[in-house]
């Protein structure tokens, strides 16, 4: 998979040199390249922004430095002749976070998974001209991703969450697959808590069950503790028969 960012701060990318990432980039899993924004400006300021029209406060980011720098990696991008599993004839997905796009789940991080070619713009200030999505949304494929109902100061974080997210589903990126089918949301659910030795840590026990070397019950453990923890914190995801705590004495 081949991921493009454009930024204004492509220093903030570094971090994703470390970890299973930057390992996936070492193998050539992911080829990842960050572009700076301000060098497709053309003053003596390196001008990214401007005030906005109708006024309001704060700044907008100006349309013609992100159409010159998409238009070159897109171009590159069409060059190189990327091949891919989905998406490859509608070329590469243009993501954008965005407080006012749809929220970021563990699905759509799995359907970009498969993708063979992701281009991120990282917003500053009050966002975006509005043209530049519209623009490439006549051509291509334009998402506006919000990672939930708060704000940033730009898109650098929201960009590195995702690319967490998306790259470790990659297969090889992650050196046990079986252990990305047992993660919170990947069911629906949230994960079953965890527990490793010793079996006793400072008046605190584990569970009997995970002691038993009983596969059936421990996976009964398991599911309950999932159904109950996701009830407790997150009840918004479970069916309404299975949102109060007393839906399975109920049969």
């Amino acid at each position: 998979m081949r991921i493009d960012i454009l930024t204004i701060f492509p220093e903030f990318f570094s971090v994703l040199d470390v970890s299973l990432v930057g390992k996936a980039r070492q193998s050539g899993l992911i080829d990842l390249r960050v572009h700076n924004l301000r060098d497709h400006t053309h003053d003596r300021h390196n001008t990214v922004d401007d005030t906005p029209y109708g006024g309001g406060a704060g700044m907008v980011m100006k349309p013609e430095p992100w159409g010159e720098a998409l238009d070159e990696i897109l171009g590159e991008v069409s060059g190189a002749g990327a091949e891919g599993e989905a998406g490859a004839d509608a070329g590469p997905v243009l993501i954008f976070p965005s407080p006012a796009g749809e929220v970021f789940t563990q699905k759509m991080a799995r359907a970009l998974a498969v993708e063979p070619n992701l281009v991120f713009g990282c917003g500053r200030y009050e966002g975006i001209d509005q043209r530049v999505f519209d623009h490439y949304a006549a051509s291509g494929r334009v998402r506006l991703v919000s990672l939930g109902d708060y704000v940033l100061n730009g898109g650098e974080v929201a960009v590195m969450a995702m690319i967490e997210a998306i790259g470790r589903l990659i297969p090889g990126v992650v050196g046990n697959p079986e252990s990305l089918v047992e993660e919170s949301h990947e069911d629906g659910l949230l994960e079953y808590p965890s527990y490793t030795k010793p079996s006793s840590w400072r008046g605190h026990d584990v569970p009997p069950v995970l002691l038993s070397g009983n596969h059936g019950a421990v996976a009964a453990w398991r599911r309950e503790q999932q159904l109950e923890r996701t009830r407790r914190v997150r009840p918004d995801l479970l069916p309404p028969a299975n949102s109060e705590p007393d839906a399975k004495s109920r049969g």
